[in-house]
C-alpha cells in the first residue's frame, strides 16, 4: 500500500429497488465526496444493506443510477468496479495463511510474484499483522480476522472500500478499539469508505457523514454532530440516542424564536418561522437538561419528582415526573451528583432556549 490512489467520489441518483410487490429502497439520492467516510445507518429492514449491494454491483437497481467520479457504473459487473469489500463474517479462506488470504485478490489479477509479495508485506504492516503472516484464520482472534479481511480488501488499491457491518461480530470493548483503528486507517490511506451498520455509536464515532434510512427511505444525511443536535424528525431523534419528546403549542412568535405552552407550563424556544397557534414537537436530549440548585434559574424551568434512577458509571440516568411535560429523562454526570438520586426526591430542571430541536412528527417529512 503506497497511498498513491486517491479516494473517489460516489453519487447515487434516485436509486430504487423492488422485489415483486415489495420496495426495499425508495428514490435514494446521495453523494460521497472523495476520501469521505460515509455510514449508512438504520434499523433492520431499512434498506441500507440493499444500497450497499447495489453499490457493489451484486444487486441491480430497479431505477436510478450509480456514478463513480461522474461515470455511470450502474450496469458494470462487480469485478469491473474494483471495489474492496469487507463482509460481516469476514469470508476468509480457512485453508490459507494470512499472507495467502491477503494475496488472493492479487493472484486473481495476475500480478507478478515479486510485486504481489511486496504489496502483501506493505499491507500486513498497515494493519499491524506482520508477525501473523503464516498463521491460519482459525489461529487468530476475531479482531485479528477483521484486520485480515480489511487487508485483503485494501491490497489491490480499490477505488472504494465497502464495509458490511464489519464490527458486529466483536464484543463491545474490542469493537470500540477497532473503531478507533479503522478511523485511523481511513485517515492514513485517504480512500473513500462506505460503511453499513445498525449501531448508532459506531456510526457517530467513525463517520464524516451519516445517511439515516428508515423503511427504504433516506430520511436525513449530515455530519454526526449535526444529526444528533438538530434531527429533523422524531425518528432520527429517537434513533440517534435518547431524547425527550415535548408536545407544545406556539403562544407567541418572536424574531428567531417563540413562546410555547405545554399545559400550564411556559417554554421559550429558539426556532425560525414560528406561527401563533401551531403545534410544535421538540426533541430535548437528557444531557441538555440541568438540575438547578436553590437560587439557580434558566430560560426554561420545570419542577418534578424523581420516578426512577439508574447509575451508569459516568452518570446517573434519572426519570423525572412532571405535571405538564410528562416524564423527562435527565442525565446527571457522576461528578455533579453530590448524592445518588433517589426515587421521590423533588427536582427543579432547567434548560436553555436553544437546547431542544423542533422536529417533524412524520418521519417522512
Amino acid at each position: 500500500m503506497n497511498g498513491a490512489v486517491p479516494g473517489h467520489a460516489l453519487t447515487l441518483e434516485r436509486l430504487t429497488k423492488r422485489y415483486g410487490g415489495f420496495t426495499a429502497v425508495v428514490d435514494a439520492s446521495l453523494t460521497v465526496e472523495q476520501g469521505q467516510f460515509l455510514t449508512l445507518l438504520g434499523p433492520s429492514g431499512s434498506g441500507k444493506t440493499t444500497i450497499l449491494m447495489m453499490i457493489a454491483g451484486f444487486v441491480a437497481p430497479s431505477e436510478g443510477r450509480i456514478l463513480l467520479d461522474g461515470r455511470d457504473i450502474t450496469v458494470l459487473p462487480p469485478e469491473k468496479r474494483e471495489f474492496g469489500m469487507v463482509f460481516q463474517g469476514y469470508a476468509l479462506f480457512p485453508h490459507m495463511t494470512v499472507a495467502e488470504n491477503i494475496a488472493f485478490p492479487l493472484r486473481v489479477r495476475g500480478l507478478a510474484r515479486a510485486d504481489r509479495d511486496a504489496r502483501v508485506r506493505a499491507t500486513l504492516d498497515l494493519v499491524q499483522l506482520t508477525q501473523f503472516a503464516e498463521r491460519r484464520p482459525t489461529q487468530l482472534s476475531g479482531g485479528q480476522q477483521q484486520r485480515v479481511a480489511l487487508a485483503r480488501a485494501l491490497v489491490f488499491d480499490p477505488a472504494l472500500l465497502l464495509l458490511d457491518e464489519p464490527l458486529s461480530a466483536l464484543d463491545k470493548k474490542l469493537r470500540a478499539e477497532l473503531q478507533e483503528e479503522l478511523k485511523t486507517l481511513h485517515r492514513r490511506i485517504g480512500r473513500t469508505f462506505v460503511n453499513v451498520t445498525h449501531d448508532q455509536e459506531e456510526a457517530m464515532s467513525l463517520s464524516d457523514r451519516v445517511a439515516i434510512l428508515n423503511h427504504g427511505k433516506l430520511v436525513q444525511m449530515g455530519g454526526p454532530v449535526e444529526l444528533y443536535e438538530r434531527p429533523r424528525t422524531r425518528f432520527v431523534a429517537d434513533f440517534l440516542g435518547k431524547s425527550n419528546m415535548i408536545s407544545a403549542r406556539v403562544a407567541e412568535a418572536r424574531q428567531g424564536g417563540a413562546v410555547l405552552t405545554a399545559g400550564g407550563t411556559r417554554l421559550v424556544q429558539a426556532m425560525d418561522g414560528a406561527r401563533a397557534g401551531e403545534a410544535v414537537l421538540l426533541s430535548l436530549r437528557p444531557e441538555r437538561i440541568t438540575v438547578l440548585t436553590a437560587g439557580e434559574t434558566a430560560e426554561n424551568v420545570v419542577d418534578g419528582r424523581i420516578a426512577s434512577a439508574a447509575f451508569l458509571g459516568a452518570g446517573h440516568s434519572v426519570t423525572v415526573e412532571t405535571a405538564d411535560l410528562g416524564r423527562l429523562r435527565v442525565t446527571i454526570p457522576t461528578w455533579q451528583a453530590s448524592v445518588a438520586p433517589e426515587e421521590g426526591v423533588p427536582l427543579r430542571l432547567g434548560w436553555s432556549a436553544d437546547a431542544a430541536a423542533p422536529v417533524a412528527d412524520d418521519e417522512d417529512a
